[in-house]
Parts: structure tokens; C-alpha cells; sequence
């Protein structure tokens, strides 16, 4: 994607921990010479070979997974918090903005066979039950309900490349107490947005 060299993350451990914060992704493939997309958990992990890797899954219904195969090149979306930026934040008069946080992953695709698509479904669930009052797990389900996996496919995606931005007013850091006030009187993402801010000069606020 298109990175000015300012908003360009280089972070490698803030990377990773961004991927596991917002690990709710969109796949991206081709079919038939046009991009396709779907919503899904991709989560960041490594292979027996020590390789980073997203791992998810997709129904069969969806035309999608009848397109990935072994080898594919597919694209991993992940949104952080964004808000609009007004001008009239600013001290001297310029266009409002966006400011954002987001990664895209390059990768290859390897299909799971059926022990491993059940050891990652075991591994997602337990992950997020831990949230939870009264966790459930896949272990404990009837074989009826667990007949529904034959309805998906799992996947790992061995990472190509990764392209990380972090917009924040770099370029107006004397704007950004005003920015971050405004923001902080606001929703929940521009208030995301402010707390990202204030970690680029933490010794300031």
C-alpha cells in the first residue's frame, strides 16, 4: 500500500502486537480476474518450521474458499481506530485529515487437512473463552454439533511481506495537544486515536 515514509511503522514487535489486538481481518483473493473479500479471524501464530503465519478458516459455501488453494498469493486487511481530523484543531489553516493505524500481510496459502483445522479451532476457541464467565470448548461439544467443521476449510498463511502505517499527525506535532483534546471529547475510536498520539510523545502528556 501507499506509505508516506512519516507514517511508515517499522515497529516489528508493535507490528506483532497490533496483529494480535486486531486480529479480526479481511482475506482478499482473486476469482475470475476480480478481488474478493471476506470478513474473518486471522490469527498471528508460527508453523513446525518456526514460520510466522496467519492461521483462519472459511466456509465452502462462500465462493472464496473454492479459490484458495496451496500456493495462493492472497492479502490480510487489519483496521485499527481511525478518525476524521478537522483543521480547525490546527494553528495555522490547512485541509482536515485522516489519522489511522492499519496493516496489510502479504502471504502463501497451505490448506489444513482435518486434524489441524480441528487443532486451530480448538486453539481460537480456547483463546477467546478465557473472556468468558462460564467458557465453553469445542471438547466438550456432541459430535452433532461439531459435524458443522465439515461445512469449512482451514488455511495457513505463511507471511510474505508486511506493510504497516501509523498516521497520527506526525507532521503537526506542535497541533497535537489541541488534536488530542478534541478527539478525547469524542467516540471511542477517536478517543483510540488520541491514546496512539499521546504514546508518540508519551513524556508530554
Amino acid at each position: 500500500m501507499f506509505i508516506p515514509e512519516k507514517y511508515k511503522n517499522n515497529d516489528q514487535k508493535d507490528i506483532r502486537n497490533f496483529l494480535k489486538s486486531n486480529s479480526f481481518g479481511i482475506l482478499i483473493n482473486t476469482i475470475n480476474g476480480k478481488p474478493w473479500g471476506t470478513h474473518i479471524p486471522l490469527e498471528l501464530s508460527t508453523n513446525s518450521a518456526n514460520e510466522e503465519i496467519l492461521v483462519g478458516h472459511i466456509a465452502k459455501a462462500n465462493l472464496q474458499s473454492k479459490n484458495l488453494v496451496n500456493g495462493d498469493q492472497v492479502l490480510c486487511i487489519f483496521n485499527g481506530p481511525h478518525s476524521y481530523i478537522s483543521s480547525s484543531w490546527y494553528r495555522d489553516e490547512e485541509v482536515p485529515t485522516w489519522n489511522y493505524i492499519a496493516v496489510h500481510v502479504y502471504g502463501t496459502v497451505k490448506i489444513q487437512n482435518n486434524d489441524e483445522l480441528l487443532a486451530a479451532l480448538n486453539t481460537l476457541v480456547d483463546t477467546y473463552e478465557k473472556a468468558s464467565e462460564h467458557p465453553i470448548s469445542l471438547k466438550d461439544m456432541s459430535p452433532r454439533t461439531m459435524r458443522q467443521i465439515t461445512g469449512i476449510i482451514g488455511f495457513e498463511i505463511t507471511i510474505d511481506d508486511i506493510q504497516a502505517v501509523k498516521k497520527l499527525s506526525q507532521n503537526r506535532t506542535h497541533d497535537h495537544p489541541k488534536i488530542i483534546s478534541a478527539l478525547e471529547k469524542q467516540g471511542p475510536s477517536e478517543k483510540a486515536v488520541a491514546e496512539e498520539m499521546k504514546k508518540q510523545s508519551p513524556n508530554d502528556y
